[in-house]
């Protein structure tokens, strides 16, 4: 009897070869998608959109603030989440880089409304008056800014102020710029055809007569009260030229928002690029009691959009022109 030898079957040898070789493919593909999943999440946890989750604001508040620039979301990542951020930046007047103030003002000041607040911080109407003042750029010509916080020196004078003919002034030699001037008399034809008389009772004033115009106040009122009605020498808008108080036969200052010239003004000043300069409900803006008298040219077009968008000068300079 011959005697048999045993020959393993190659085919169950191959079979286990493959499996092993597969075992060893999704072992490997298993290994690399982890790999891949744990250097795509630490790479995930290094942008904004994780960063920004992580301190607290939702998808869709994320996918606004993913429109700004890298550096504005930093900073977001360096302060704590605030629900009024994003609030503030639909705002019309909104300033990136008032954002912080207006956080803070609006934790501080919670029944205020968040377009008050802009309003507020944009002008510096949160400090003090007279406090952290600068010295205004004079190089704006008609687009100057004087108010509590901006300033002119005692040397100031503007260079072409020309003499306001008795016609449309009380007192003997009044002077305003000519450019102001001009407008003037055109406002003032206008209004005469309309059966409005004006009058300009005060136009420019050195800062010698501002001095003495306040020392006044202050004996007559006090300096809290007088601050509420007049500027201190180097703050007031009449040492520009472009500053006039207007008033009509029959009615002084006091009364002259009873009158029909008062009206006639609300209506066409800005035509000829004269705003009314402290109107009512804008004094913590503006830092003045409401004075339905006193004009200031600006320039036709900046006196439409003021009109047009019923904010201050105060406003209109932070926004478009302050820093730029």
């Amino acid at each position: 009897m011959e005697e048999k030898i045993y020959m393993p079957r190659r085919g169950k040898r191959k079979n286990k070869e493959i499996a092993i070789s597969i075992a060893i493919v999704v072992v490997i593909t298993i290994i690399i998608l982890l790999i891949v999943s744990a250097v795509k999440k630490a790479n995930y946890k290094k942008t904004y959109e994780y960063k920004l989750g992580q301190v607290g604001y939702s998808k869709d508040e994320i996918n606004e603030l993913l429109k700004q620039d890298d550096k504005f979301l930093d900073h977001l990542l360096e302060i704590e989440y605030d629900e009024n951020i994003l609030k503030f930046m639909k705002e019309k007047y909104y300033l990136e880089k008032n954002l912080d103030s207006y956080l803070s003002y609006a934790k501080e000041n919670s029944k205020e409304e968040l377009k008050n607040v802009v309003a507020i911080i944009n002008t510096h109407a949160n400090n003090d008056w007279y406090t952290n003042t600068i010295k205004t750029d004079e190089s704006l010509d008609t687009k100057i800014l004087i108010n509590k916080f901006y300033y002119t020196d005692e040397n100031y004078e503007p260079e072409d102020l020309v003499k306001i003919k008795n016609w449309y002034a009380y007192g003997e030699g009044q002077l305003m710029r000519q450019v102001a001037y001009d407008k003037f008399i055109s406002l003032y034809n206008a209004a005469k055809e309309d059966g409005i008389n004006l009058i300009i009772n005060s136009a420019y004033r050195s800062y010698k007569d501002q001095d003495e115009v306040y020392t006044d106040y202050v004996s007559w009122y006090g300096e809290t009260e007088a601050n509420k009605i007049a500027a201190k020498p180097g703050f007031s808008e009449h040492q520009t030229g472009l500053a006039i108080d207007v008033v009509t036969p029959g009615y002084n200052s006091k009364t002259f928002e009873q009158s029909d010239a008062f009206v006639w003004m609300q209506k066409n000043a800005y035509k000829y690029g004269y705003i009314l300069r402290y109107p009512k409900g804008k004094e913590n803006l503006t830092g003045y009691d409401y004075e339905s008298w006193h004009y200031r040219y600006v320039g036709e077009e900046i006196a439409k959009y003021i009109q047009e968008n019923d904010i201050t000068y105060d406003e209109y300079y932070a926004y478009f022109l302050e820093d730029k």
